[in-house]
């Protein structure tokens, strides 16, 4: 049996993210190289999905194009979700994703790689997205949002049943 996996905002090869810093000022990802960053997303990612597990990324995959490839050492069945830094032709993104969406609804929850407009939810149980890595508080957007960006998730994709028990413990004590 297979597992699904989230995850988001890679940005493998991404070298000018080791200058990001959040807003308390301390570096948002603290790796010495691009190569030491890569290197830790993918032992993590390894860590804890299978080869016939899925996984869902939820965008910003790699900055250049040829920094894609990097997903082929990643296990999983890939899915994506395109962020705003997935700008290249879809021909280089099959190559290493089975399936690739604008927004994907999954177990009552939409997908996505920029959170949504409250108003959008609708019946739906929570928004998973990405996009703003680690400069805002959990719950900054409310109880039915949840942040699977690498910062947010200690570089390691978090499964959709852990996910879907945090929403809803976010939800009964809101």
């Amino acid at each position: 049996m297979s597992n699904i996996f989230l995850v988001s905002d890679t940005h493998f090869g991404h070298k000018n993210i080791l200058s990001f810093s959040r807003p308390d000022g301390s570096p948002m990802r603290s790796f010495s190289s691009v190569e030491e960053m890569d290197e830790h997303i993918i032992s993590r990612w390894n860590s804890v999905v299978r080869p016939q597990d899925k996984v869902y990324h939820l965008g910003d995959v790699a900055m250049h194009r040829q920094h894609i490839q990097t997903m082929g050492r990643c296990n999983g069945h890939h899915r994506l979700v395109r962020g705003n830094h997935d700008i290249f032709n879809i021909k280089y993104y099959l190559e290493y994703f089975d399936e690739i969406h604008a927004v994907r609804v999954l177990d009552n929850m939409i997908l996505s790689h920029i959170p949504l407009h409250p108003e959008s939810l609708g019946r739906f149980r929570g928004n998973v997205h990405g996009h703003v890595h680690n400069n805002v508080e959990p719950l900054h957007f409310g109880p039915r949002y949840y942040n699977v960006s690498v910062e947010a998730i200690d570089y390691t994709p978090v499964s959709l049943e852990d996910v879907k028990k945090q929403l809803l413990k976010q939800q009964e004590l809101s």
